[in-house]
């Protein structure tokens, strides 16, 4: 039904040589991902290959298509350019690619901030972004680590890890973070 071949070719004329490798890797996670827990490992590969389409963009052009795309973008969100290329990235899927399967949409557009109420979509695209082969970060091998142990241990530690880093580099924390960490606990932690 999608065609990765042509999502991979407008991929490689948008990104730059490390973005477009790091949208295999995380296509390639999300996909193993979603075999493993029974997910649409279709859907999980579009969504993983796609979740970076809008990173390298002119802050013009994001808006531009989330506008077209009809989305709602936050105060905060204006304020922390950061977060555009979640929402852009989710937009030029839906405008420019004709995608209207909401889990795909929705996966790209949470991928990095994460949200309550997390789809298993959500929950896997987000995953793959943290885990991927290309990652190098500091508790990379930790966070791996999490994943294999459970997708709840994994989520727990990635949304801990979000909160933790970016305080401490005196960052705007979007408040669907601390939603999702909070929605996490409460879901698979506090029985």
């Amino acid at each position: 039904m999608y065609n990765i071949n042509e999502y991979t070719k407008i991929i490689r004329e948008r990104l730059s040589d490390y973005r477009f490798y790091h949208s295999l890797c995380v296509a390639e996670s999300a996909k193993q991902l979603a075999h493993r827990y029974g997910a649409d490992e279709e859907k999980a590969e579009v969504a993983g290959i796609l979740h970076d389409i809008m990173k390298e963009s002119s802050l013009e052009e994001q808006l531009e298509i989330i506008e077209k795309a009809g989305m709602m973008i936050t105060e905060l969100e204006k304020n922390s350019k950061k977060f555009y290329h979640q929402i852009s990235g989710a937009a030029y899927a839906k405008v420019m690619l004709g995608i209207e399967d909401g889990e795909i949409l929705d996966a790209i557009r949470y991928h990095t901030t994460g949200r309550a109420d997390m789809t298993l979509m959500d929950e896997i695209v987000y995953l793959a972004d943290f885990i991927s082969a290309d990652r190098d970060y500091k508790d990379v091998d930790i966070m791996r680590k999490k994943v294999d142990e459970s997708k709840e241990e994994g989520l727990l530690y990635a949304t801990g890890y979000t909160i933790k880093s970016v305080v401490k580099k005196g960052k705007v924390l979007h408040p669907d973070t601390v939603n999702a960490y909070n929605w996490l606990i409460n879901k698979y932690f506090n029985k």
